[in-house]
C-alpha cells in the first residue's frame, strides 16, 4: 500500500508540473514571436496536403494554381484540392482532423512529461528514433485498416517527438539546413553521436548561452542534446543541459542550456531555424506515410473531405423488416446519387444489433462493400423486446470521425440502458450528432391507453422507453423522430439532408417541459437550402415570420416562406430564404416537450474544443476530456472555417432551460482561431453559440451578421475525474493499469473537506476484459479525493492499427451529477521488420531515338527485381511513383528462398523516367528509379552484364544502388 501511495504521489507531482514542459510550446505562444507545435504541425499538414493535390491534378491534366508556402490556410488548400468548383465548401472535417493531430501532439507533454526518449533529452537518440519509427508503423497499420481516426491521433504524437529533436539537440548549431532523415529510416545507423564520456558544453557567461557548445564538438560534427530533470541536478560530467527555470541540471556545471523551445530559451536566437527545420522534417515524415499508403488514403488520413460519413446503427430483430428495407433504400439512393462526386460520403459505417449480440462494425470507404453488408441484413428473433442498442451505438461513436452524424433505427427499448453515461461521454467528446428513427412509439401509447396487450403490441416502445433515446438525441443536437413504419420513408428525408455538403446549424432549441415561446435566428448571405425541423406532439402549432414581415403558419403545407411535410412527430420545412437575410422568427405554441432546429448550407462554420490550462514556465493548454467544472472557469479553442472575411464578435455558452448566457472573452491565437475564456460557468447544460460579421458573404459593401450554433451540449459538473495514464498505446496480449482520481469540487476547486461515495462505471468499446471498482469513497482526511485503478487487458488477437476507447465515469450518490474521462489507446504490435525492400537487378530492351520528335513511335522497358529478403514481412505492393507507363508484376522464388517481385515497366520514349515504390507489409518503403538516356551513336544490340555498386551518402541517410545498362538505351537505377 505504501508503494502504491508513493507511486500515486509521484504521478500527482508529475501532473502538477506538466505546465513547465520543455519543448516547443504545445498550442499557444503569447510572446507574439515563437512558433508552437500546433503551428508546426498545421503548416506541415497543409503544405504536404497541397503537394499531394498538386501531383494528383498534374496526373489528371488539371490546373493547380495554389502557391505552396507557409501562408496556406485550410480553406485555401481545400478549395484548391476540390474539383467541383462549388462556392459552398466545408472545411470542418479537414480542420477537425488537423486539430486532432495537434491536440495529440500537445498531449505528449502531459502523458510523457518526463520521458527522455519522447523529447530527445539526455542524448537518447536511439530511443527517440524508436518512438518515431514504431509510431509511424502504427500509423500505416491504422490506415491499412481504414482506421483514419486512430491514425491521426498516433501521427500527432509521433510528430511531437520528431519536432522536439530540432529544439533539443544541436542539429541546428551544427549548421545543418535540412532535416535529419535518418530519424525516420530505422534501418540506417545514427552516426556522429557524442558518447557518454564526451564533454559537450561549457558554462554560459552572464546568462548568455550563445557559445556554450564546445568548439571541438562542433568541429567534429558530434550530435548531442540537453539533459533535463525537475527533481535532481545530477548529469554526466561536462554535458549540456536543456535549460530553463525548472531544469535543475542547468544549475550544475556546465550551467545554462541549449534549448530552442521559444525565443526566450537558452538558444532562443535559433528558435525560428529550429521551427523551420521541424516543419520540413514533419513534411518529410508525412511524405514517407504518403508513399506507403498511397495518395488517396493519405488525403483521407489528413481528413480532406467535404462530406461526412454515412453511419447507420440498425436493429435486426424480427419486427424490423420494414425499417431495414427503408435503410437500404435511402442509403442506396444516397450512394448512387453521390458516387464519384465531391459529396460522396468519406466513409461508410454499419453496426447491426439485436439481443444477445451487436456488431460486427463495418467501416469502409468502399460504397459497394457497404451495400453488400447492408443487403445481408435480415430481421429475425428478438422475442424478449429489449435490444443492445447502446452497445451498437458505442461502436459507431468510437469508429466515426468527430462531428459525424449517426442514424439509429429501432422499435425496441434499450436492454443496455446502463451505458447511458458512457454514450453521453462519447457524444460530448466526439461532438457527433445522433438521430433516432423510432417506429411505433406513438402506437405504443395508443395501445396502452386502450388496454390492449396483443402479441403485436409487445414490440412497441413505451414513452418512458423512448425517453432514453430522446435524452441522447438532445445531448448530441440530434432528433428523436417517432413515426409509424408506414411513414418512415417520409422521415428519412433528414438522412438525405444530412449528407449534403457544408451543412451548418444556425439555431436549435429544446423545450422540456414545453411552453409557448418565440425564437429568433439570423440568416446571412452565405446560407443556402435552409431547412426547419420541429418535433413535438400532434397538437403543436407554429408560425414563421421573415425579416420583411411575411408570415406562414404550420397549417400551410406550401406558402410564401416554406414547403412542409409531416411524418409522425416531425415537421420538416424547406425555407424560401434566398435573398432574405436578417432576423427570422419562429413562434411555437405547445405545452408539451418540443424541439426546433434550423440548418442550412454554408462554408462559414466553426469547430471548438474544451482545453485546460497548465501553469509554470511553459504555461499552456491541452485538450480536456470531460466536463467543465460548475462554478469554475472554462476555456475553448474556437476556430472559424470557410472564410477569411469573418469577424467573430461573440462566443456564448447558452443554456436554453434557463435561459442563462455566459459570454466569453476572446483572444486571437492566429489562423482564424480564438482562445475563449468563460469566468464562473454555472451549473447547467450549455451549447456554444458564435456570432459575428462576414464582409465577404454578399455583394453588398456592408458586412452582414451571422450566427452558428454547435449541436452538442456541454454539461458542467461538480465532480472531477482525472487519470494518471503514462502511455497512449498498448500491445496485443498485454494489460494496462490506469489510476484515476475522483473528487467533489466547489466553484471549480477541489473541496478538501468533502466526503461521499461515487458510483464508478468503466467501459470500453471493444468488450475487452476490464476490472474496475464499482464504487469509491472519499473519506475524511483524504483532501477530498478518492483513488481507484482500472485494468484493461487486450487479447492476443487484437489487430495492430486498431484502437480501444476507455471511458471512466463517476456519479454521485444521489445520481444527480456525473463526470467522466475518456482515453483512446492505440493498439500496436512491436515491429521487428525495419528493413526496406531492395532492388537486386535490372534489365531493359528497345532503344529510344535521340530526337524528341520521334519519341512517340518508340517504347522502352524497365525491369527490376525487388525483395524484402528472407526475414522480411514481404512486399505487399509495387506502384508507379513517377512515370506515364504501365506496370506488371509477378513473383518468383530467389536462390536463397526469398520471394522476388519482378516489376516490368514499359512506357513511351516520350516519358523517359520512372520511379517505382515497393512497400512491405509493415509499411517500410523502398524506391527504384530508372531513366532512359538516348544514345548519340548506335549501340550493338547484345546482352550485357549488370554492374551493381553500393554507395552511402555522407550523412548516412540514403543508400543508393545504380545499374548502368547499355542495350540500345541506358538505364540508371537508384535505390534510396
Amino acid at each position: 500500500m505504501a508503494a502504491r501511495q508513493t507511486g500515486m504521489l509521484l504521478l500527482a507531482v508529475i501532473l502538477s508540473l506538466i505546465g513547465l514542459i520543455h519543448s516547443f510550446q504545445p498550442l499557444f505562444s503569447f510572446d507574439g514571436n515563437s512558433t508552437t507545435h500546433r503551428e508546426i504541425t498545421e503548416r506541415a499538414v497543409l503544405r504536404k496536403t497541397a503537394e499531394v493535390c498538386r501531383d494528383i491534378a498534374a496526373s489528371e491534366g488539371r490546373d493547380f494554381s495554389l502557391t505552396i508556402d507557409d501562408s496556406l490556410s485550410a480553406d485555401k488548400v481545400q478549395r484548391a484540392c476540390s474539383s467541383s468548383g462549388s462556392s459552398i465548401l466545408s472545411t470542418v472535417m479537414f480542420q477537425t482532423s488537423i486539430a486532432n493531430m495537434y491536440f495529440s501532439n500537445a498531449k505528449v507533454d502531459v502523458v510523457f512529461a518526463l520521458s527522455e526518449e519522447h523529447h530527445f533529452d539526455d542524448e537518447t537518440f536511439q530511443g527517440g528514433r524508436d518512438v518515431i519509427t514504431q509510431g509511424v508503423s502504427a500509423v500505416k497499420a491504422s490506415v491499412k485498416l481504414e482506421n483514419f481516426v486512430a491514425g491521426r491521433w498516433t501521427l500527432g504524437r509521433v510528430c511531437h517527438t520528431l519536432q522536439d529533436f530540432y529544439s533539443h539537440s544541436n542539429w541546428v548549431e551544427l549548421g545543418n539546413k535540412a532535416p535529419y532523415s535518418t530519424l525516420i529510416i530505422p534501418d540506417q545507423p545514427l552516426e556522429n553521436l557524442a558518447d557518454l564520456s564526451t564533454p559537450t558544453c561549457r558554462n554560459c557567461t552572464g546568462g548568455n548561452c550563445d557559445n556554450n557548445l564546445l568548439p571541438d564538438l562542433l568541429q567534429q560534427g558530434l550530435l548531442t542534446s540537453g539533459y533535463f530533470n525537475i527533481f535532481s541536478s545530477a548529469k554526466p560530467a561536462g554535458k549540456c543541459s536543456h535549460g530553463g527555470a525548472f531544469d535543475r541540471t542547468s544549475r550544475q556545471d556546465p550551467v545554462g542550456g541549449i534549448s530552442k523551445d521559444d525565443v526566450g530559451s537558452s538558444h532562443g536566437s535559433l528558435h525560428h531555424k529550429a521551427a523551420d527545420l521541424a516543419v520540413n522534417a514533419t513534411i518529410e515524415l508525412l511524405e514517407d506515410v504518403r508513399v506507403a499508403v498511397g495518395d488517396k488514403n493519405f488525403l483521407r488520413l489528413m481528413g480532406l473531405s467535404q462530406s461526412t460519413v454515412l453511419c447507420f446503427v440498425i436493429d435486426t430483430t424480427g419486427s424490423m423488416s420494414d425499417d431495414i428495407a427503408e435503410a437500404k433504400r435511402v442509403s442506396f439512393e444516397i450512394i448512387d446519387s453521390k458516387r464519384g462526386t465531391q459529396q460522396e460520403p468519406s466513409a461508410y459505417i454499419l453496426v447491426p444489433f439485436n439481443d444477445p449480440g451487436f456488431g460486427p462494425l463495418i467501416l469502409t470507404t468502399n460504397a459497394d462493400v457497404f451495400k453488400d453488408n447492408i443487403n445481408k441484413l435480415s430481421a429475425s428473433g428478438g422475442g424478449d423486446i429489449p435490444e443492445l442498442c447502446l452497445s451498437g451505438l458505442q461502436l459507431a461513436l468510437t469508429a466515426a470521425p468527430p462531428s459525424s452524424e449517426i442514424f439509429v433505427f429501432t422499435d425496441a427499448p434499450a436492454k443496455d440502458a446502463h451505458l447511458k453515461s458512457t454514450i453521453t461521454a462519447l457524444i460530448e467528446s466526439s461532438k457527433s450528432v445522433v438521430n433516432f428513427m423510432l417506429t411505433d412509439v406513438l402506437a405504443s401509447r395508443r395501445r396502452r391507453r386502450s388496454g390492449q396487450s396483443s402479441a403485436g403490441s409487445s414490440r412497441a416502445m413505451s414513452q418512458a422507453d423512448a425517453q432514453l433515446y430522446r435524452d441522447l438525441a438532445q445531448a448530441s443536437g440530434g432528433q428523436a423522430i417517432e413515426v409509424t413504419k408506414s411513414d418512415l420513408s417520409i422521415a428519412t428525408s433528414v438522412i438525405e439532408d444530412s449528407t449534403a455538403s457544408a451543412v451548418v446549424t444556425v439555431f436549435q432549441r429544446v423545450k422540456n417541459p414545453g411552453k409557448p415561446d418565440n425564437f429568433t435566428f439570423t440568416v446571412d448571405g452565405s446560407l443556402r437550402n435552409m431547412t426547419l425541423y420541429v418535433t413535438g406532439t400532434p397538437s403543436l402549432t407554429f408560425s414563421l415570420t421573415s425579416p420583411t414581415g411575411i408570415s406562414q403558419s404550420s397549417s400551410q403545407s406550401s406558402g410564401p416562406l416554406a414547403s412542409s411535410t409531416t411524418a409522425g412527430n416531425l415537421r420538416r420545412s424547406s425555407l424560401n430564404a434566398e435573398n432574405q437575410t436578417g432576423s427570422w422568427e419562429i413562434s411555437v405554441n405547445s405545452n408539451d416537450p418540443y424541439s426546433v432546429k434550423v440548418t442550412g448550407q454554408s462554408s462559414v462554420n466553426f469547430i471548438f474544443n474544451l482545453v485546460e490550462a497548465h501553469e509554470g514556465a511553459h504555461g499552456d493548454f491541452s485538450l480536456k476530456e470531460g466536463r467543465p467544472l460548475s462554478g469554475g472557469n472554462a476555456s475553448l479553442l474556437v476556430s472559424v472555417t470557410g472564410s477569411d472575411t469573418v469577424k467573430v464578435t461573440e462566443v456564448t455558452l447558452y443554456d436554453s432551460s434557463g435561459p442563462t448566457e455566459v459570454n466569453g472573452s476572446l483572444q486571437s491565437v492566429g489562423s482564424g482561431s480564438f482562445l475563449v475564456t468563460f469566468i464562473g460557468v454555472p451549473a447547467g447544460e450549455f451549447v456554444v453559440r458564435l456570432k459575428g460579421e462576414d464582409s465577404g458573404s454578399t455583394s453588398r459593401k456592408t458586412s452582414t451578421g451571422f450566427q452558428r450554433q454547435a449541436s452538442t451540449q456541454m454539461k458542467t459538473s461538480s465532480i472531477s475525474v482525472t487519470t494518471q495514464a503514462n502511455t497512449t498505446s498498448i500491445e496485443p496480449g498485454s494489460s494496462i493499469s490506469i489510476p484515476f482520481t475522483v473528487a467533489t469540487t466547489t466553484n471549480g476547486v477541489v473541496n478538501d473537506s468533502a466526503t461521499g461515495t461515487f458510483t464508478v462505471s468503466a467501459n470500453n468499446d471493444r468488450s475487452y476484459d476490464l476490472t474496475s471498482p464499482s464504487t469509491i469513497s472519499v473519506e475524511a482526511g483524504s483532501e477530498g479525493k478518492a483513488n481507484g485503478t482500472v485494468t484493461l487487458t487486450v487479447p492476443d488477437s487484437a489487430a495492430s492499427g486498431t484502437d480501444v476507447t476507455l471511458t471512466i465515469a463517476a456519479e454521485n450518490a444521489a445520481a444527480t451529477d456525473s463526470n467522466y474521462v475518456l482515453l483512446r489507446l492505440s493498439i500496436a504490435a512491436k515491429v521487428v521488420d525495419i528493413t526496406r525492400p531492395t532492388c537486386q537487378g535490372a534489365s531493359s530492351s528497345t532503344s529510344c531515338p535521340s530526337s524528341s520528335s520521334l519519341c512517340s513511335s518508340s517504347q522502352w522497358q524497365f525491369i527490376a527485381n525487388l525483395t524484402d529478403g528472407t526475414n522480411g514481412t514481404g512486399i505487399e505492393s509495387v506502384t508507379i511513383r513517377k512515370g506515364n507507363g504501365t506496370l506488371n508484376t509477378s513473383t518468383v522464388i530467389g536462390a536463397g528462398g526469398e520471394n522476388i517481385t519482378v516489376a516490368s515497366y514499359s512506357a513511351s520514349c516520350c516519358s523517359q523516367d520512372v520511379e517505382l515504390t515497393a512497400v512491405d507489409k509493415v509499411g517500410n518503403v523502398g524506391t527504384c528509379t530508372g531513366q532512359a538516356r538516348a544514345l548519340t551513336t548506335a549501340a550493338p544490340v547484345t546482352t550485357a552484364a549488370v554492374t551493381t555498386t553500393n554507395s552511402t551518402t555522407s550523412g548516412g541517410h540514403t543508400l543508393s544502388m545504380s545499374h548502368c545498362l547499355w542495350i540500345g538505351v541506358a538505364v540508371s537505377l537508384l535505390w534510396k
